[in-house]
């Protein structure tokens, strides 16, 4: 396919590039700035009561996390194996 060098033709092709050089500006800008903001729905509430109560949760289940870990992997003590239970520690 040839190129169509008349000024019309020239004109809409450096005018497209330059509508496609302002979408992709657009694009770029529009994702740097969706990463430096926070999220637009909060994850707590705004009340400090129930603020409160929900950070605790949340470092509840943050805590427990490891031991359901050690329990996936069958790391933790006593053995899962065992048919009774027994201590698993030094008495």
């Amino acid at each position: 396919m040839l190129l169509n060098l008349s000024a019309k033709g020239l004109a809409d092709f450096v005018h497209g590039g330059a509508r496609m050089r302002r979408w992709i500006c657009a694009a770029l800008l529009l994702g740097c700035m969706s990463t430096s903001v926070g999220c637009a729905i909060p994850i707590y509430s705004a009340n400090p009561e129930r603020r409160a109560e929900q950070l605790v949760y949340t470092s509840e289940n943050l805590r427990l996390l490891l031991q359901e870990w050690e329990r996936f992997w069958m790391v933790d003590q006593p053995d899962h194996m065992t048919p009774y239970r027994v201590h698993g520690g030094v008495i």
